[in-house]
């Protein structure tokens, strides 16, 4: 049996003109500022109209900790998102914006597959609207100001030995990770080590996302700590004089960008902060205004419940005021084989004991999800190896810890194999039983709040961190940061911080290297173990195998 490439399905799709899209959520023409014929800008001036309006329903999509099978996360969201309106509701989607870094590293594109795919496809995973150029030229010009404010006689008296800021691209390259600058002589400035970070990582890229409307984004840019003096006083992006210049240049990539599915729903697709970095989701500006011209909005938090889903929540939904609904968790037979202890080779022949064996790491994000008192629907993510044994085991399980899964076919049939989770899922949002609350208040202290997420999330016995970093997080508590959320950092594959620690593992600890305060974003961003801020290629990128074919057209991107 064949099967047509995401690429290709995507290639043939019937788009309408993104005027039509808008109209199905009442956008009128005026208010969306196109990009071609199927992509547009939505105005801030109808974003300001429709706050008065009610929200919809609120639906996370999250996952268990991905592995090499795959899990579906994004390709879910929109096929939900497009059952919910095959079924009569008034739905919409809201996920990130992909990065250039993964599409031409190891992951690919980024935008759902099979049936179940935003498009235009090759567009969303190359230069979109410019939203990450804007990002990461914001960025840059605060990183250029601060260097040239030094070359100028220093008169806030930083020193070079503390700047916090390093520069960005949207690109993965090992190569800048640690750099020296300004060689060349007394024209070019004082020489000082720094780096490239991938913009997705960028805390303008978390700004950005975090911001409701252009104020606030300019207010939370003036919060940046870009150095230190040699008294240890924090320099902020506002004492360099660079916010209002970088709200200039993210003036247009603050609004949300509106497109379609395949199936011509209409979709959200903005910012993109990485989920393992920074917190993962995408903007509150796009989710915010689907609620108001949604009945149901569908968003996905990055990588599994751990990272994205807990980040989702205690960062996201605690500064935007946001409440879900009901929260769909991703799984795969393949997955569940492969936490049991099946390689990768042998996930098509039937091995119902290693379901049941790789089940319990489903089970964790189940319980966990619930702790925010959120109910929870499993989606089994169908392929085409899965047996009904297999199948019957993973709903059995389920069953037991008191959910309930949907086996789901939109990769191959788009909305028709959702139908039954979307039914289910919207009668879940309309009963009105979830009771969120945040893991931890605001006021616990910053420690206490990694050692929340540590036991209760990741169900670690301890957090180390040394007298260095217990310092440095009570000094920010002195200077009133203490009230701030925290983002952790650590591997997407396991609960531990160890990435080949599969399964529901016990008994283990959550290692500190370095914390760092977020302070225009809103967070403190805690780093465990060995997390790049900066990735670089594979051996074999994706790189390797883009091109344009005879026609013109895109191969290999996806």
């Amino acid at each position: 049996m064949s099967f047509k490439s995401d690429i290709e399905i995507a290639r043939d799709a019937k788009k309408r003109p993104i005027q039509e899209i808008g109209e199905k959520l009442g956008i009128a023409s005026q208010h969306l500022l196109p990009y071609g014929h199927d992509k547009a800008k939505v105005s801030q001036e109808f974003i300001n109209e429709v706050q008065a309006r009610p929200d919809g329903k609120l639906i996370l999509v999250t996952a268990i900790n991905p592995t090499p099978a795959g899990e579906g996360k994004t390709t879910t969201t929109v096929g939900l998102g497009d059952g919910l309106n095959a079924i009569g509701k008034k739905a919409a989607i809201c996920i990130r914006e992909a990065s250039l870094g993964p599409c031409f590293g190891m992951k690919g594109g980024a935008a759902g597959g099979g049936y179940a795919q935003v498009v235009p496809m090759e567009e969303m995973n190359l230069h979109f609207t410019g939203d990450f150029h804007a990002i990461t030229s914001a960025h840059n010009l605060l990183s250029a100001m601060i260097d040239n404010h030094i070359y100028w006689g220093n008169e806030l008296q930083i020193d070079e030995r503390r700047v916090a800021w390093r520069r960005v691209m949207d690109m993965n390259d090992r190569a800048l990770r640690d750099i020296v600058v300004s060689l060349g002589g007394v024209t070019n400035g004082f020489p000082r080590q720094t780096g490239f970070d991938i913009t997705v990582a960028s805390e303008v890229m978390a700004i950005l996302c975090l911001a409701r409307d252009l104020d606030n984004l300019q207010k939370r840019l003036g919060n940046i700590i870009v150095a230190y003096t040699r008294e240890r006083k924090a320099i902020y992006c506002r004492d360099i004089g660079a916010d209002g210049a970088m709200t200039v240049l993210l003036k247009d990539a603050m609004q949300p960008n509106l497109v379609q599915t395949l199936e011509n729903n209409p979709a959200f697709v903005h910012g993109g902060p990485f989920a393992n970095i920074a917190h993962g989701c995408n903007s509150v500006i796009a989710t915010t205004t689907a609620l108001k011209l949604a009945d149901y909005v569908v968003t996905e938090a990055g990588f599994g419940a751990d990272l994205g889903a807990e980040k989702f929540f205690d960062i996201k939904c605690r500064k935007a005021g946001l409440a879900p609904d009901c929260v769909v968790l991703v799984a795969t037979i393949r997955a569940m084989k492969m936490n049991g202890g099946v390689a990768k080779a042998d996930l098509g022949e039937e091995n119902v004991d290693a379901i049941k064996a790789g089940c319990p790491n489903l089970g964790r994000h189940i319980q966990n999800l619930k702790g925010f008192g959120v109910p929870v629907v499993v989606a089994i993510n169908h392929f085409v190896t899965d047996t009904e044994a297999e199948v019957q085991a993973v709903k059995d399980y389920v069953a037991e810890m008191g959910s309930e899964a949907i086996l789901c076919t939109h990769w191959a049939d788009g909305s028709a194999g959702t139908r039954d989770l979307a039914t289910r899922v919207a009668e879940i949002a309309d009963s009105g039983q979830a009771q969120f609350a945040p893991l931890y208040p605001d006021e616990m202290g910053l420690f206490e709040k990694i050692e929340t997420i540590a036991t209760r999330i990741y169900h670690a016995d301890e957090v180390l961190a040394d007298k260095k970093i217990r310092d440095q997080l009570r000094a920010w508590e002195a200077e009133g940061f203490g009230n701030l959320p925290i983002c952790m950092a650590k591997t997407q594959y396991s609960f531990s911080t160890d990435p080949n620690l599969r399964g529901a593992p016990t008994g283990h600890s959550v290692p500190i290297r370095e914390v760092r305060l977020s302070a225009g974003a809103g967070f403190v961003v805690v780093i465990c173990g060995e997390i790049m801020t900066m990735p670089g290629l594979p051996r074999h990128p994706a790189a390797l195998d883009i091109g344009l074919n005879d026609l013109g057209q895109i191969e290999g991107l996806f």
